[in-house]
């Protein structure tokens, strides 16, 4: 799903106030880290996520797995935490602006 900035610009607002539920440490992405971060996914659907990796190419290679692999969208990205979305079919619990 590509989102248009304007619906960027309402998750970023509905995120401002969101403290990060995953945080990614010196282990990387682990099995369970992936299994985790699915589940809150789809639980939440606009989560915060905070990486402490080395420096600012693995914190995107990081970031970029996260996203390709639980096909969630980046919405925004301020130093080591990222806001992520991925719409639950089940239960659509934020609804987005056209």
């Amino acid at each position: 799903m590509t989102l248009s900035e304007s619906q960027k610009k309402y998750l970023r607002g509905l995120g401002h106030d969101l403290k990060p539920v995953i945080e990614v440490g010196n282990a990387g992405l682990s099995e369970s880290l992936l299994n985790e971060f699915e589940l809150t996914l789809d639980h939440h659907e606009l989560i915060k996520v905070k990486v402490r990796a080395g420096d600012h190419e693995q914190r995107d290679a990081m970031i970029a797995t996260l996203c390709k692999t639980g096909k969630a969208d980046l919405v925004q990205r301020i130093g080591s935490v990222a806001l992520l979305y991925r719409p639950n079919p089940d239960k659509k619990r934020i609804r987005l602006p056209h």
